[in-house]
């Protein structure tokens, strides 16, 4: 039989070199499956270019013959976004060689880095230089930054810094044609004509291939006081940011929230991770201060505040944490929920945003709403809540998932009641883990039909044979 992809091999070899190019079979594995194991692909290829001129000409050889392009950072993501489907043709694109950090500067209070640097790189980088990227997840020390972008995450400090959108000067983008946009520009003001560079943050890799970023950098926190605190009930999580916001303003840098399900999640199934609390009441709220002055006494300041919660009824107990171990461990907590929650059961996650008003209601009712539905559902809950941004997910025994069929009408009767509750509050339903393979089902069920129509025009007009992460965003749902 005719393969008309069976000189793909010796052609990509060609432009990246023989030893950059993978071809199918075993070492493939780690790039055609998801980060969860949801998501199982194929490729022709898995190529690793060296240079933006590399990408441009594999996707231009890739253009050529008409095979698809899978864009692949540190395949972290929720989504299934960088996974290939099973048809055939595709070749996935890792930029794990192009690690280069081409520029710091502290006056400018930039960084121009190519987009497979990994992101705790990043981070070193600018700290190298007394300054301070704000991006922080909990998968910062293999995700890239070119996923990032493409998935415009939010991570634990948006309430301060905002989303990875808010933190892009500049981009260097290759297109669906192999040309590149040249919007590496480190200026803060530019209004000359459409922000170009905004079509490919949050694109999931639809519309081009991110290789290379102008970033924001800040000063860094010199000065920093963390608490956990135990509440009843997310009223209660919102009133203590409202008072904090009086108190303390810009200082305040992180409001995480944990339900007790979610901590008990991970301590049942990530053993080297400790809970450095007894876990007494429903919510768990970390709130940590920073300033970028030295020897400010932020202890003092988030005590003062907090004890006025205390005072009000706001919160069951406080504890302070005393030294930066005591931080880190706090913190260790929050940043394994994706490992915990996956070794718990068959995930079924959301990344709904509500205004902050009304968190409070859709807690209360997607969770009702749910338990009553699936009563062997087990509803966790964490999440930024100073964004809005509540991650409802429901950990179902792997036992209801042996058949597929049921497995998807499962997944959407809950889909579903998460939906509804996150349009009843007026909210979106993905605030930062974006569309990709799972949520595209839901994204045709809620979305505007003039805001499918405008994003499906981009699509044509800049990827006009549709050979740009095909399936992704667009297209009928998956589980």
């Amino acid at each position: 039989m005719f393969d008309p992809f069976h000189d793909a091999l010796s052609g990509l070899a060609a432009i990246v070199g023989d030893k950059h190019v993978i071809a199918s079979g075993p070492d493939q594995e780690p790039y055609v499956v998801d980060w969860r194991g949801r998501y199982h692909g194929r490729a022709v290829a898995v190529v690793k270019p060296g240079s933006t001129a590399e990408v441009a000409s594999v996707v231009k050889y890739c253009a050529g013959k008409g095979l698809t392009i899978v864009p692949q950072g540190g395949n972290t993501g929720m989504c299934g976004a960088a996974t290939p489907d099973d048809r055939a043709g595709n070749v996935v694109i890792r930029l794990d060689r192009m690690r280069t950090v081409r520029d710091v500067s502290p006056l400018a209070n930039t960084i121009t880095v190519e987009a497979g640097c990994i992101l705790a790189e990043v981070q070193n980088a600018a700290r190298a230089v007394d300054r301070h990227f704000p991006l922080s997840l909990g998968a910062e020390g293999s995700c890239q930054i070119g996923g990032n972008i493409s998935t415009n995450a939010g991570g634990t400090a948006v309430l301060r810094y905002g989303p990875t959108r808010d933190l892009v000067l500049g981009l260097e983008v290759v297109l669906p044609d192999g040309r590149v946009f040249d919007g590496l520009r480190a200026l803060r003001k530019d209004n000359t004509g459409y922000a170009l560079k905004q079509l490919f943050i949050g694109a999931e890799g639809t519309l081009g291939i991110v290789t290379a970023a102008v970033l924001k950098l800040f000063a860094p926190p010199r000065s920093s006081a963390l608490a956990l605190l135990k509440l009843q009930g997310v009223e209660q999580a919102l009133e203590i940011m409202q008072r904090l916001r009086g108190a303390v303003g810009d200082r305040l840098g992180s409001l995480e929230i944990m339900s007790r399900s979610q901590i008990e999640a991970i301590a049942q199934t990530v053993p080297d991770v400790t809970i450095p609390f007894e876990l007494t009441t429903p919510w768990y709220l970390i709130v940590e201060l920073t300033d970028t002055l030295a020897g400010v006494d932020l202890d003092e300041l988030l005590a003062a505040a907090l004890a006025e919660a205390m005072d009000a009824g706001l919160a069951d107990d406080v504890i302070l944490a005393s030294n930066l171990a005591q931080a880190k461990a706090i913190w260790a907590v929050r940043h394994s929920v994706s490992e915990g929650n996956k070794r718990s059961g068959y995930v079924v996650s959301h990344d709904s945003v509500v205004p902050l008003e009304r968190q409070a209601a859709f807690v209360t009712k997607v969770d009702a709403r749910i338990k009553a539905a699936v009563p062997h559902a087990r509803v966790v809950m964490h999440g930024h809540i100073g964004d809005g941004n509540i991650h409802v997910i429901a950990l179902v025994d792997r036992a209801y998932c042996q058949d597929p069929g049921t497995t998807a009408a499962l997944v959407a009767q809950i889909n579903e009641i998460v939906d509804d509750e996150t349009a009843a509050q007026g909210g979106a339903i993905s605030a930062e883990h974006g569309i990709g393979i799972t949520n595209r089902g839901r994204l045709a069920r809620v979305a505007d039909s003039l805001d499918i129509e405008l994003m499906r025009g981009i699509k044509q007009l800049l990827d006009p044979d549709g050979l740009m992460n095909p399936g992704k965003i667009f297209g009928a749902g998956a589980a």
